[in-house]
């Protein structure tokens, strides 16, 4: 690594990196001429940005010659993009910035790992802007599903997320769709902050990634990016109450601290009752306390390097976690009411930190990402795991923070060309590594009604003892390269090479003793090695300036590993199981018509995954035991519509169908196997679909106030929870709104999701238990931004 960073300094150092620059000055005015003030300007894949003065005017010094991109952004106007030019002669430009309730946002992505626009680059993806954001009241990752075609997001009853992506399912702690907060890949479940506020932007990356991303993005990836602190000082707040004693309060600030300093900072606190009812103890259950906080520490070291310190923490306390019910009939018939003698509290305690040091330069592009997760997880008390009034199973994790606490470490370094429209050769390559430490001590407990459940025994534990270790490394490389003036061609490979090695223990204890009386299972270890590629290919045509056509063929994988420990003899542990792999083929289409008034975009694909890894929730332990075995074909399409239908009236349509199904699928049953070919992939709805119509209007002549309304219909086909197809969802819909006011910076909303109540199953377990979607939710927020 260190040569590999002294060859870096050379190479920047050297004479042919020499750059030779001129100023680069415009100002910037709205549709009836008159200067735009603090509007942020920004050429794309550089570390110039700045904004307006009073009169419209910025100005860069020392642009280095070449292509560019330049960006104007300013709240309440759409964003314009516009090619430039830097060369010897004067340089100078003036933009028309037209309002947003008369032309549609330009939208610039990083999905590529660079910033682009998102209609000129060869992906399936979404992208939700600050302003999305807050108008469909997403507050955390359970609240993304449908806004982008053929994606579902299901709450399992602990906080966590369980995603799918045209059918590749997040199913086990390695998920199969990546999730990227500000750069950082939330390695899996346990380390994944769910919560969202002070979101600048979230991508939705449809289909596999692992040219790019790597492991586990097999499925795509959700890349949430929040903001950062600029050259001048924002303060900003929001408050919401609601129905169920929500309460949501949201505060920060972005300054300059000096002339080269930023800092930014940005808490959130929530609390609400739970929706469901215990009637053991007549009183509400799963009720939630959350704090979170999200700090910036960026330093300009030139125009062209700089370095950002990040901090983000979250704390939960859940006062009833796995809210669940045994089978949908009992769910709906008396939907969230249950009935348990125990009470845990759920304990959830993550941070994450990352130092990013950049290089944006005219002949070539540096990065450096270094990133620390943890997340520390355990209940004050036991969890029910008979879900019942019985005092027949439970599960205790409670053994201190030597144990369940989970510490991931990981180093990006990357290098890529500059980016411009005259660039006809485009490259990225690095490389990534990656170590985990993941220690696990779980007791399940079998109390006195125990044998009411068929245990011969009762009144003991089982102590499970998990001590997991890994570690990688990968290397990739993508290009894109123009062959014609407009026919590009696209071609990646990335290779990860992965280390696991797993210690487990099992212990038996009766309650009466202080010591465990044997062991059941004697300390055993266990390594694994996993190897893969993941290539990527394809075409890119431009029809003219506002329509493309796209090809591609790409490869994901998630991470094989080793199967932990539980009280199930038909279940070896350390059994190891394989990597999983899909190849994806698609077929896209990007327009934009009427001087990007109306935007239409549409994909074909079709996924084969084979080497299917199947986790089984064993039951009581609480653990997942994963196989290989079957494969499974995915295929649909995705369109993705906006418009505007007037004036101020914005419509959008989003629609993703997939059929996946699988071609075989083994599974142990009754001592024997079962052939599950032709069943359904799980937590993949046949249709995602969603409606939005926005509307907004200046109220007064001084144009100070105004009125926006926002109403969304989503509709969700049918889907499986369990691979035996038993737990079926059938399909619904879904209803969100909200109206707003506003006076200058200061908004005030009254919104309201799921409006009309309607009850469904967001998350089932293989062995029947239920956890219903949220109810309806209400309430009003105010919010400013200074």
């Amino acid at each position: 690594m260190k040569y590999f960073l002294l060859l870096l300094i050379i190479i920047l150092s050297s004479p042919v990196f020499g750059q030779t620059s001129s100023d680069l000055k415009g100002i910037v005015r709205n549709e009836a001429s008159v200067p735009v003030h603090n509007a942020r300007v920004h050429l794309l894949n550089t570390s110039f940005t700045t904004t307006t003065n009073i009169s419209g005017e910025f100005d860069f010094l020392k642009v280095p010659y070449g292509s560019y991109v330049i960006t104007i952004q300013k709240p309440g106007f759409a964003l314009v993009s516009q090619n430039v030019v830097i060369h010897e002669t004067s340089n100078t430009i003036e933009f028309l910035l037209e309002s947003k309730m008369n032309r549609l946002d330009e939208v610039t992505v990083t999905a590529q790992k660079r910033e682009e626009l998102i209609q000129e680059i060869p992906l399936s993806i979404t992208s939700l802007s600050y302003e999305n954001v807050k108008q469909s009241q997403i507050q955390n990752a359970n609240d993304l599903t449908a806004i982008s075609p053929n994606l579902y997001a299901g709450d399992p009853g602990d906080r966590r997320t369980v995603t799918s992506i045209r059918g590749i399912v997040t199913t086990s702690y390695d998920p199969a769709i990546a999730t990227y907060i500000d750069g950082v890949n939330q390695y899996n479940l346990d380390t994944y902050i769910t919560q969202l506020f002070d979101i600048k932007r979230i991508e939705v990356l449809r289909g596999p990634q692992g040219t790019l991303y790597g492991r586990n993005a097999m499925g795509g990836v959700i890349n949430i990016i929040t903001r950062e602190p600029q050259n001048h000082t924002t303060v900003f707040g929001e408050a919401t109450l609601g129905n169920y004693n929500q309460q949501r309060y949201m505060a920060g600030i972005r300054t300059p601290i000096g002339e080269n300093l930023f800092f930014g900072a940005a808490e959130l606190y929530e609390e609400r009752e739970g929706f469901y009812t215990n009637e053991f103890t007549d009183s509400s259950y799963d009720d939630q306390f959350n704090f979170s906080g999200n700090y910036y520490l960026k330093y300009l070291f030139s125009p062209t390097w700089n370095a950002a310190l990040n901090f983000k923490h979250f704390s939960a306390e859940n006062e009833g976690a796995f809210p669940l019910n045994m089978g949908i009939e009992a769910a709906l018939e008396n939907p969230y009411t249950l009935n348990q003698n125990r009470i845990s509290t759920m304990n959830d305690k993550t941070f994450n930190t990352s130092l990013v040091i950049d290089h944006k330069g005219k002949n070539l592009n540096f990065s450096s990402q270094t990133a620390y997760q943890q997340n520390y997880r355990y209940y004050e008390n036991a969890i029910d795991a008979d879900f019942s009034p019985l005092d027949a199973m439970s599960i205790i994790n409670d053994y201190g923070k030597d144990w369940n606490t989970v510490k991931v470490a990981t180093q990006e370094l990357r290098l890529s060309s500059p980016s411009g429209p005259d660039n006809k050769l485009e490259w990225t390559a690095g490389t990534y590594m990656f170590y985990q430490e993941s220690p696990v001590k779980q007791d399940t407990h079998f109390g006195e009604d125990a044998a009411l459940l068929g245990s011969e025994e009762t009144n003991y534990s089982l102590i499970n003892t998990s001590e997991a270790t890994g570690k990688g490394i990968a290397f990739f490389g993508q290009v894109n390269y123009q062959v014609r003036e407009k026919l590009k061609v696209i071609a990646g490979l990335r290779y990860d090479h992965e280390y696991k090695k797993q210690s487990v223990l099992g212990e038996y204890q009766l309650d009466s003793d202080t010591e465990p009386l044997f062991e059941y299972q004697p300390d055993t270890t266990a390594t694994a090695s996993f190897n893969a590629f993941s290539p990527k290919v394809g075409l890119t045509y431009d029809l003219s300036e506002e329509n493309l056509v796209f090809l591609t063929y790409s490869r994901g994988f998630r991470a094989g590993g080793l199967t932990p420990l539980s009280a199930d003899p038909a279940q070896p542990p350390l059994y190891e199981y394989k990597p999983e792999f899909s190849n994806n083929y698609e077929i896209g289409a990007k327009n934009s018509f009427f001087e990007n008034k109306l935007l239409v975009n549409a994909t074909l694909f079709y996924t084969k995954v084979t080497d299917v890894q199947v986790p089984t929730l064993i039951m009581p332990d609480g653990v997942i035991v994963t196989q290989n075995t079957g494969s499974l074909n995915s295929k649909g399409l995705e369109v993705e519509l906006r418009t505007l239908l007037t004036t101020g009236l914005e419509l959008s349509y989003d629609l993703g169908y997939t059929d996946a199904g699988y071609e075989s699928l083994l599974i142990a049953q009754d001592g024997g196997e079962v052939n599950l070919k032709d069943n359904k992939q799980i937590f993949t709805p046949e249709v995602t679909s969603m409606l939005a119509l926005q509307y907004r209007s200046n109220l007064g002549l001084n144009g100070n106030w105004e009125f926006t309304a926002r109403a969304e219909w989503k509709y969700l086909g049918e889907q499986y929870f369990d691979l035996a197809n038993s737990l079926r969802q059938e399909p619904y819909n879904l209803y969100n709104g909200n109206v707003g006011v506003s006076y200058r910076d200061i908004k005030l909303m009254i919104w309201g999701r799921n409006i009309f109540d309607t009850q469904y199953i967001s998350y089932g377990y293989n062995f029947g238990a239920v956890h219903l979607g949220n109810p309806a939710t209400m309430g009003v927020t105010l919010s400013f931004e200074i």
